[in-house]
Parts: structure tokens; C-alpha cells; sequence
């Protein structure tokens, strides 16, 4: 019979008892209000366009790589979305008195996130930029192009079939479920198949954990890494798509920081900086732990500013426990 370890099992499932001890903490602060349905479907949608960009840099930490382009590339394809989804008749909309179908902005969107993942990935992959140094200067790029194609202004009056994507509900009236959480519901099934079992999930962990090794093993590490940046480009798209649509706008500041809220997340949720580890459960737990977190101290009245020494303190927090993990079992 297997010997019964609770500082190895506590180890193991670090990332649950920490979501389940701040939502036993946060249900006693606020005396169980923050634990409605009504608080938890809020919950849901304040995360799930990040739960997209989590997944997508999620990934991309497990081949031992880093994405710093987040925010602003999931700006531009909400401006993109959005500059497709305005109603024709406003004067200053980016394409007056034409109207678009509902499919054009979703894929334009998507489509917009896929052109930067790809030439990431081509910038990691076979032009050996350090992923740290390729994604700095498309983020750059990506915030220049937002800027121009918008002419810096806001993109509003949509259309209300686009706004109706990530601002719709289905069920009863008392336990209603919004969209946006049946959607990440969804593209977490995708990500863990394609992960756990797939080939190609096989190859991003083994490049991770040793490039080399990989190689030698007949992987094709530069096509990989191709498709991991593409992968995550898709889903910032997608991100996009839902952050305009719940909105009912983009501009110049939107999805300002989701790179750190992202980052933070996956590492939070055990996706290991040295590459090679992570787990989809561990990034979905991660991301709506720090959900939790930010929407904890906004429930509680604690100012906005401090969330960003939180989320820093818990980065480093992470990291540092995750260096030391993998360190005694080298």
C-alpha cells in the first residue's frame, strides 16, 4: 500500500488549496455575499477573455518561451473586430454606410491574432530572436498599427448581433449562464486534447523541458514553435473578439496589462518558467485564482492601484517557489 505523504500531496495541489482557502477566506469576509451566483457569473466574465490570452501564453511558457505582445495584440484585434462591427450609419465609423456580415469581424479578429502569432513564432523559430526580445518589439508594432488604423480613436456603436456574442446569457432567470463561460469552457477542452493528447502537446512539453534532446529525438523543434506562437495568436484573437463584443468598444487602452494578468495567472496556476510543466486544470485554477483575487479586493473597497502590487508580489512569489521546486530535484 502506497505510504499516505500530505506534504508531498499538499505540494502536488498547491494551486487548488489555494483557490479553495482565498474562496473559504473571501466567503468569511464577506460574509458569503461574494458567493452568490450572481457574484460568481460575474466573476466569469471579467475572466474568461483573459482565461483566452492565459492559455495562449500558457502554452507557450511550457516550451520554455515567454510572450510579452499580449495586451496590445489583443487591443488591436479588438479594434479590428469592432472597426467591422460598427453600425454603417455613423459618420465616423472606419468603414461608413458599408455593413458586414456578423462572421467578417469574429474572423477578422481572430485572424488579425493569428498574423502576430505567426510572425512571432517565425522571429522565435528560425530568426533565434529570444522570445523576451521578439515579442517586446511586436508588441511595439502592434500597439503602433492599433494606433493608425484607429487614428487613435475610439471604435464604438456596434452592432447589437456582436455585442449580443459575449453579452448574452442562456438558462433560467435565477441560475442563468453567460456565454463567455460556456466559450472557455469550450477552448479549455480544445487546449487540454491538444495538450494531453496529441502529438504535437507531446513535442511543446519535450521542448520545454530539453530543445536539444528534443531535436535529437526527431522532433521538429522550429515548426513547433511556429505553431505554439500561431496557437496563442489565434486565442489572443478570439480575446479580442469577446473583449470588443462585451464591451461595446475598443481603444487605445484596452486590454492594458492583460500580458501580466496572463503571465501571472498560468505561473500562479503552475505552468513552470523553466518549461516542460503545466497542466490546462492548473491554468484554468491559476486564472480565476487571481480573478478571485482582484475581484476580492474590489468587493472588499481596497483601491485598484494596489492589485498591481499584488499581482507583482505574486509573480515573483511563484516563480520563486518554482525555481526552488525544480531545484532539489535536479
Amino acid at each position: 500500500m502506497k505510504e499516505f505523504k500530505p506534504k508531498e500531496l499538499l505540494s502536488k495541489y498547491t494551486t487548488f488549496a489555494t483557490f479553495v482557502f482565498l474562496v473559504f477566506v473571501l466567503g468569511i469576509l464577506t460574509k458569503g455575499q461574494a458567493l452568490t451566483w450572481d457574484s460568481v457569473k460575474t466573476l466569469i466574465i471579467a475572466e474568461a477573455v483573459r482565461a483566452f490570452a492565459s492559455l495562449g501564453v500558457g502554452m507557450i511558457i511550457i516550451t520554455k518561451g515567454i510572450d510579452l505582445s499580449i495586451g496590445y495584440v489583443v487591443c488591436l484585434t479588438a479594434s479590428v473586430a469592432a472597426s467591422f462591427a460598427q453600425d454603417p450609419a455613423l459618420p465616423t465609423a472606419i468603414y461608413p454606410g458599408v455593413s458586414f456580415p456578423l462572421i467578417v469581424p469574429i474572423l477578422a479578429g481572430i485572424l488579425a491574432g493569428g498574423v502576430f502569432g505567426l510572425f512571432n513564432g517565425l522571429l522565435v523559430a528560425y530568426g533565434k530572436l529570444p522570445p523576451f526580445i521578439a515579442t517586446l518589439g511586436t508588441m511595439v508594432i502592434a500597439r503602433g498599427i492599433q494606433l493608425i488604423y484607429t487614428k487613435a480613436a475610439i471604435v464604438s456603436s456596434l452592432t447589437p448581433a456582436f455585442k449580443a456574442i459575449a453579452q448574452t446569457s442562456i438558462g433560467p432567470k435565477v441560475f442563468q449562464i453567460p456565454l463567455l463561460g460556456i466559450y472557455v469552457a469550450f477552448i479549455t477542452v480544445v487546449i487540454w486534447v491538444l495538450l494531453r493528447h496529441t502529438k504535437q502537446g507531446t513535442n511543446f512539453y519535450a521542448i520545454g523541458g530539453n530543445a536539444q534532446a528534443a531535436r535529437v529525438a526527431g522532433i521538429n523543434v522550429e515548426r513547433d514553435l511556429v505553431c505554439v506562437y500561431l496557437y496563442a495568436g489565434l486565442l489572443y484573437g478570439c480575446a479580442g473578439v469577446l473583449l470588443a463584443s462585451r464591451l461595446a468598444l475598443a481603444n487605445a487602452l484596452t486590454a492594458n496589462g492583460m500580458e501580466l494578468d496572463a503571465i501571472a495567472a498560468v505561473t500562479v496556476g503552475g505552468v513552470s518558467q523553466n518549461g516542460g510543466v503545466g497542466t490546462v486544470s492548473g491554468m484554468i485554477v491559476g486564472i480565476f485564482t487571481m480573478g478571485l483575487i482582484n475581484y476580492g479586493m474590489s468587493f472588499l473597497a481596497i483601491e485598484s492601484y494596489y492589485q498591481y502590487l499584488v499581482k507583482g508580489g505574486i509573480i515573483i512569489v511563484a516563480v520563486f517557489f518554482d525555481m526552488r521546486k525544480y531545484a532539489k530535484r535536479a
